[in-house]
């Protein structure tokens, strides 16, 4: 038995975890990542979190495999760098490796967090049985792991399947990329409830949206749940025709919403994808919703993708 330390590293908390080689979630914890503080500061704290998981299982740092780093993109993981999340803007530019590797001897991986989710889904979750894949997350932003010919596909500097940015409706409200009708602010979790909050006139979330919509009690956020599934599924497609997975799994807070989002995708993706085969492409809901960034970054050592 072997083991690696999971890390994932979000804009508002970073869960980290010690994981077997067969899967298992030894010992977690998460904390707040204050952007108060300096990254280099909540590395030292994130290491030390981390060295008491060990200690608290009786493992020494001799006893890793290594360290896998789940980070939201843009980052440059040929440099080993954080490089320009919008949610964590005082980490740009920020050598994440090296700042843990000042704590830590053993092995550092560091990826996109959607990339390590992805990994996690064939290693333990609903893809565990496909070389073909696209994991799609769905929550407080959009982004994409991709997975093909049986290995994850990174791109470049590590940022291949950041679809959060690919133009849905060019006509839509201005994204703070700079382009119109983003993917991610038109259909996730936050575009949700941002423009329910505005028709509404209150401020709501988007769980609340889902319930109004699906009781049948308010024709308006019916109407705008059903547009998001639309946009679910026109990204749904572009990635099936682009991609040709055999299968499409999504997760994130969103696709808590269960059966009527993935009936509706299914649908569109039915009438739309180009390939006949295309068609039938398996949509499925991710298998690892609770601790998947940590596994997917432990996921990172325990696989030697």
């Amino acid at each position: 038995m072997t083991y690696a330390i999971g890390i994932d590293i979000g804009g508002t908390k970073t869960a980290l975890g010690l994981v077997s080689s067969g899967g298992q979630v030894l010992s977690k914890t998460s904390l707040t990542t204050d952007l108060s503080l300096t990254p280099s500061d909540m590395v030292y704290k994130i290491a030390a979190a981390a060295k008491q998981l060990l200690s608290g299982s009786g493992l020494q740092e001799s006893d890793l495999q290594g360290i896998g780093i789940g980070a939201p993109g843009p980052l440059n993981t040929k440099l080993g760098q954080i490089a320009e999340p919008p949610n964590l803007r005082s980490w740009w530019n920020f050598p994440v490796v090296e700042a843990f590797k000042r704590h830590f001897q053993a092995p550092i991986v560091l990826e996109n967090d959607a990339t390590a989710a992805a990994l996690a889904e064939k290693w333990l979750g609903a893809a565990k049985a496909a070389d073909h894949f696209v994991y799609i997350t769905i929550s407080t932003g959009i982004g994409a792991g991709i997975y093909s010919h049986g290995r994850l596909i990174t791109g470049a500097t590590g940022n291949a399947g950041d679809i959060g940015h690919m133009v849905i409706d060019a006509g839509g409200p201005l994204c703070g990329c700079g382009q119109r009708g983003c993917f991610e602010y038109i259909a996730s979790g936050t575009a949700i409830a941002r423009e329910a909050s505005s028709l509404l006139g209150r401020p709501v979330t988007s769980k609340e949206v889902f319930e109004l919509a699906l009781s049948g009690q308010d024709a308006a956020m019916e109407s705008l749940v059903n547009r998001v599934f639309n946009y679910i599924g026109i990204g749904c497609v572009t990635m099936i025709n682009t991609l040709d997975p055999e299968m499409v799994v999504i997760g994130g807070g969103v696709s808590q919403v269960g059966a009527p989002l993935f009936d509706a995708v299914r649908s569109y993706v039915k009438r739309h994808a180009l390939n006949p085969s295309g068609r039938d492409t398996l949509i499925v809901p991710a298998a690892l919703q609770q601790d998947a960034g940590l596994i997917g970054a432990a996921a990172l050592i325990h696989t030697h993708y």
